[in-house]
């Protein structure tokens, strides 16, 4: 689906360099002592339900785990080389006390963090430990959403995000990831403790990128796509009809 970008409350705490250097060092062509980084760990996304009536389940949080290893930190989610200023070196999903608004134990993923210690990176690190850096939102792609009420894909009812059906509460989980592509800092939150930004641009800028790309050797990728690329030609009406026949078919299937 479209690349989300959920963001969050840093939350930032000092990560242990002189435990961890063996794990940065993985990253770097030299090795780095402790001295020479700067550590930190970042609240990155949970499995609340979110401003946007979205959530991850609990498996995406871990298959993201994997999936940021490694990944860059940059700022406002601009893709460029410039604007590079940490990267995750490791990653956790940590259990909370609670339970979400889907009904399941809460838990987030946690980030750490390196970036050098220098003249650049100096003001960026004084800012965080003052509080002034606090969000991060991450950027990523998953490849289901899948509606609360009836079980069906986005796109393939007529059930609207936030609505409460006989009691109960319509929001969409976000299951099986495919990619991370980076965190970013920025400067307003979009959720409560985890949220959702999708734009235009962004769409606009993935769809020049996509026709514009080689997709030889891409073809799992693109046979995913296709599923989703039908559904936005469906018309309303079709589409409504066909919302209904998977909700009686969901019925019937509990039966």
């Amino acid at each position: 689906m479209d690349r989300l970008e959920k963001t969050k409350a840093l939350t930032a705490k000092r990560a242990d360099a002189a435990v961890d250097i063996s794990l940065i060092n993985q990253y770097s062509m030299k090795e780095l002592t402790p001295e020479e980084v700067y550590c930190f760990t970042a609240r990155l996304c949970d499995n609340e339900v979110d401003r946007d009536w979205e959530r991850f389940d609990e498996a995406a949080l871990t298959s993201l785990s994997q999936l940021y290893l490694g990944k860059t930190g940059i700022f406002d989610h601009m893709w460029t080389a410039k604007g590079q200023v940490a990267r995750l070196y490791k990653t956790e999903v940590v259990k909370e006390d609670g339970q979400t608004a889907a009904g399941d134990q809460r838990c987030y993923l946690r980030g750490y963090a390196y970036m050098l210690r220098n003249e650049q990176t100096a003001g960026l690190i004084e800012e965080i430990e003052a509080g002034i850096k606090k969000e991060i939102s991450v950027g990523c792609a998953v490849s289901r959403c899948i509606c609360s009420i009836c079980g069906a894909e986005q796109g393939y009812c007529e059930h609207q995000k936030g609505q409460e059906y006989n009691g109960k509460l319509c929001f969409f989980t976000l299951k099986d990831p495919t990619d991370a592509y980076e965190w970013s800092f920025v400067a307003v939150p979009a959720q409560r403790c985890a949220g959702v930004t999708k734009s235009a641009k962004d769409l606009d800028g993935a769809f020049s990128t996509l026709m514009e790309a080689d997709l030889a050797g891409q073809a799992e990728k693109v046979k995913a796509l296709i599923p989703r690329l039908q559904a936005t030609l469906i018309d309303d009406q079709e589409r409504s009809v066909r919302a209904k026949i998977m909700a009686e078919n969901a019925k019937f299937l509990k039966k």
